[in-house]
């Protein structure tokens, strides 16, 4: 294996993963090695939820994320999740559709054929797409959240032409699927701002994808059942030190799937927002009693994708 581990490292990657668990030196651009994202915040109604939790348990986040999709909102629920975003200073993502998944599409209901599920089918799917972020942006969001190769680089392309605004933050999602340095970069060249890696690689793993690019990381430290159901928080500490910029992910194991959501489920959207604030809190509790000089963002930090309204 000698000859091929040194052709990696001829072209700056990583020959192998990273045992020996090296010290990021890489940071988001105000210095700092970590933020909290919340995800599955479904609506306004989530999103408040989150704000009045993180003021009950004493929790600073930074970002928010949602799942359903920017279809399935309506130009009110956007105009008001942007419009709290901008007072709480935090990132708004909101997930492009219609995907395949929930499209006529055969394949993405086989157990074979799942894995196609998040991504757009067809030329026409990537137009829709492309028209749910422009609706997005309209609004006032600067933050979106996609899972298809081709739409990633779409909307690098939408950047640098002006037809999107420069300053859009693309997210990666974990449903992408790509779990090594290799297939990361590639993400990385394609225009991602953010990329969440498959929720159950190792720290040596995750510490060479770390050496191998430079943009933040979206790691789920709890995890829902669907992907594997993963409680990490003991883990916190070691992945900042090796895999800074990340952005700790708080999913939510053992609850019930939302997904789409919608005024029917609202519910259940609400109490598991607020459980995933409580569910950082615990973390993060754990990140100051092992790494107390972790360095965490403040809220609105440079690199976060404020709405603006």
């Amino acid at each position: 294996m000698k000859e091929t581990r040194e052709f990696l490292r001829s072209l700056g990657l990583p020959d192998g993963d990273a045992h020996h668990l090296p010290t990021s030196s890489k940071r988001f651009p105000d210095g700092a090695q970590v933020r909290v994202e919340i995800p599955s915040v479904e609506g306004p109604a989530a999103m408040r939820a989150v704000i009045a939790a993180c003021e009950e348990f004493g929790v600073q986040i930074h970002r928010v994320s949602q799942g359903s999709g920017i279809m399935l909102l309506t130009d009110d629920e956007i105009r008001e999740m942007a419009e709290l975003g901008v007072t709480q200073r935090w990132e708004v993502s909101l997930f492009v559709g219609p995907r395949a998944g929930w499209e006529v599409s055969a394949t993405a209901l086989t157990p074979a054929g799942k894995n196609i599920g998040a991504r757009h089918r067809g030329m026409d799917q990537l137009v829709y797409a492309m028209e749910d972020i422009r609706r997005a942006m309209q609004l006032g969001m600067r933050g979106v959240l996609v899972a298809d190769e081709g739409l990633l680089w779409l909307t690098g392309e939408a950047k640098q032409r002006g037809f999107l605004p420069p300053e859009l933050v693309v997210k990666v999602s974990v449903q992408m699927g790509p779990a090594n340095p290799v297939s990361i970069r590639l993400m990385q060249g394609w225009g991602a701002g953010t990329y969440n890696p498959p929720a159950d690689l190792s720290l040596a793993q995750l510490a060479a994808i770390r050496q191998a690019v430079d943009i933040p990381l979206d790691v789920y430290v709890e995890v829902p059942d669907d992907f594997g159901g993963f409680v990490r928080h003991y883990e916190i500490p070691e992945l900042v030190r090796v895999a800074a910029p990340v952005h700790l992910k708080f999913g939510l194991r053992n609850a019930p799937g939302i997904y789409p959501s919608g005024k029917h489920l609202e519910a259940a959207a609400v109490a598991q927002s607020r459980e995933r604030v409580r569910r950082a809190r615990l973390g993060l509790d754990i990140l100051r009693r092992y790494y107390p000089e972790a360095i965490t963002s403040q809220p609105g930090a440079a690199g976060l994708a404020v709405p603006k309204v």
